[in-house]
């Protein structure tokens, strides 16, 4: 971006103004949107040093906050627009309105961005693409969708729907772990404060018996030693070691396709994934068809929002599969993941022209299998819990008693 200024003339005074733009032609048109008064001349000059470290500042905080907008202030967002829309509001307008009422910093720096792109000339769909990160693949598609059938309010309306299904999927998720969770932390930090705060009191005692200690105990005077003379070490390497597999999670396409291919074969965790993805994706894939968009290119819209890898390399040969005249039914069953009833019913949708139909059916079918997934969450997790709980009191319980049993007897048989 190249650096301007603009000569204005406002109640009959000169001032001048900075702004950036790609060219002189687009600095122009932007100064003719942005500041009112005549446009007395635009002409490229060096960026002042205040400004540069003002662009800097913003910059270097919006990468270091750079993340999504919040579900539920994205959600209502979007509902807001759909309204205002439907309204007769212009996008502009609407944009620059949710903007200035909104509370989060990320949805305001967005609006307040595309409400500019779209007073530059540009359409809403293009201005989000710089945006996908933030806004995700499912609300530009939809909006791209609006912008081609011209119901920009309608896709909006849909598009609402469908994040607040996700979002409540999502919560469902949270409030089943959240007992599990704290159970755990619970016991973590218990376990903690006997290693660092108990065992040293009962190290004295084992110290003096000069005996060879059962392996329980010589665990936790291990545990013992690491916590209180290189607990920040341990910390700080756990904490590297996240970064580390974070920082090649998401930059490696091979180690994240690994790391998910791990995921889709763990106890219960394989199942969460598998449900939710396809819950997911039938469920935007059939308001795409309900809307009449092309198979294939519903397809790409719905497959793109995948987050596991392996899945969506085995549903992206659905695709290829319809390009080349083949069936989605086919191509559905050559992924191995659909049920024949599934499969039965896709066919039966083809065949009677009610594919529309049948894949909300379908969509419906597989929320209903991960609802009951989530449901029965905590019930799958207990055993789990009960195991690690019990290795930890029978950890303690046999490192710290074992010895003292054996001391007793050898007062015992002395006497």
């Amino acid at each position: 971006m190249k650096y301007f200024i603009a000569t204005v003339l406002t109640k009959g005074k000169k001032e001048t103004m900075g702004l950036y733009a790609q060219d002189r032609k687009e600095a122009n048109d932007y100064a003719k949107i942005k500041f009112s008064g005549i446009i007395i001349k635009v002409v490229e000059s060096e960026e002042p040093l205040e400004a540069k470290l003002k662009r800097f500042k913003t910059n270097f905080l919006q990468n270091i906050k750079k993340r999504k907008i919040r579900p539920d202030a994205l959600i209502a967002s979007i509902r807001q627009l759909a309204v205002m829309t439907n309204a007769g509001i212009s996008i502009h307008d609407s944009l620059h309105e949710i903007a200035s009422s909104t509370q989060d910093e990320a949805l305001n720096i967005v609006f307040s961005k595309l409400a500019d792109d779209i007073n530059a000339g540009h359409s809403l769909s293009a201005s989000m693409e710089n945006f996908r990160f933030e806004l995700g693949n499912l609300a530009i598609a939809m909006v791209q969708l609006g912008e081609k059938t011209g119901n920009l309010d309608e896709s909006l309306y849909a598009l609402a729907n469908m994040l607040e299904e996700i979002r409540a999927n999502v919560i469902k998720f949270k409030k089943a772990m959240a007992y599990p969770r704290n159970v755990m932390i619970a016991m973590a930090v218990a376990f903690t404060i006997l290693i660092s705060y108990v065992v040293p009191e009962f190290k004295a005692i084992f110290e003096e018996l000069n005996a060879e200690l059962p392996l329980p105990t010589q665990i936790l005077l291990t545990l013992e030693h690491l916590f209180n003379n290189y607990g920040l070490y341990v910390l700080g390497a756990l904490v590297l070691a996240f970064m580390v597999f974070k920082y090649f999670v998401d930059n490696s396409y091979n180690f994240r396709f690994g790391w998910h291919r791990v995921l889709l074969k763990t106890y219960l965790i394989k199942n969460i994934i598998k449900f939710s993805t396809l819950s997911r994706f039938t469920l935007v894939f059939s308001e795409l068809i309900r809307a009449g968009i092309p198979i294939a290119e519903a397809l790409d819209t719905s497959i793109s929002m995948i987050d596991s890898l392996p899945l969506k390399t085995r549903l992206l040969s659905v695709r290829a599969t319809v390009e080349k005249g083949g069936t989605l039914n086919k191509g559905l069953q050559d992924t191995d993941l659909f049920e024949n009833m599934i499969i039965q019913m896709i066919r039966a949708g083809e065949d009677s022209g009610t594919l529309d139909a049948m894949i909300k059916k379908v969509a419906e079918y597989y929320k209903m299998r991960f609802d009951a997934i989530i449901d029965g969450l905590s019930e799958a997790i207990e055993p789990i819990m009960l195991f690690i709980i019990a290795s930890m009191v029978i950890l303690l319980a046999l490192g710290i008693f074992l010895p003292m049993w054996d001391m007793g007897n050898a007062v015992q048989g002395r006497g």
